[in-house]
């Protein structure tokens, strides 16, 4: 398996993460009953699942044709929108939400009530996820 399609086919995976953390944030919030494991474990999960996702964005980035294509000139690139979503906006938004994510994570877990590890949770991962999902290459996506 070459890196675009791991970057593709763990792509999946971490989103399938992110909304369990979101889930189990939601839960924690609704109950009154303290959920601090599995949502801990589930926040840690897609934290991790991110992070590898960057790691294999970037590798991804350095040999993805549509880059290559878009950094042998640049200006016109910018004037195509398949390629400017490859070589700029998808690679900006997926680190903007994957630092969304690790700052509502390590809020989180420095915070005392367990319903404010729940709202910061819910608040980053669900507003790092919505960035994520904006610039998903939705069509392209498993094509490489």
């Amino acid at each position: 398996m070459d890196t675009l399609s791991l970057h593709s086919s763990w792509g999946l995976t971490t989103l399938i993460l992110i909304a369990l953390a979101i889930i189990s944030s939601i839960i924690g919030l609704k109950s009154n009953r303290d959920l601090a494991i599995i949502q801990r474990k589930f926040s840690l999960y897609a934290l991790i699942a991110v992070h590898i996702q960057v790691i294999l964005g970037f590798i991804s980035y350095t040999v993805s044709p549509h880059t290559v294509a878009a950094m042998s000139n640049f200006g016109a690139a910018m004037k195509d929108s398949l390629l400017r979503l490859f070589a700029v906006e998808h690679p900006l938004m997926m680190i903007i939400g994957a630092v969304l994510i690790t700052i509502g994570y390590t809020k989180a877990k420095k915070a005392v009530d367990a319903k404010v590890k729940y709202k910061k949770i819910l608040i980053y991962y669900s507003i790092g996820l919505l960035l994520i999902l904006s610039r998903i290459p939705w069509a392209q996506w498993g094509t490489h």
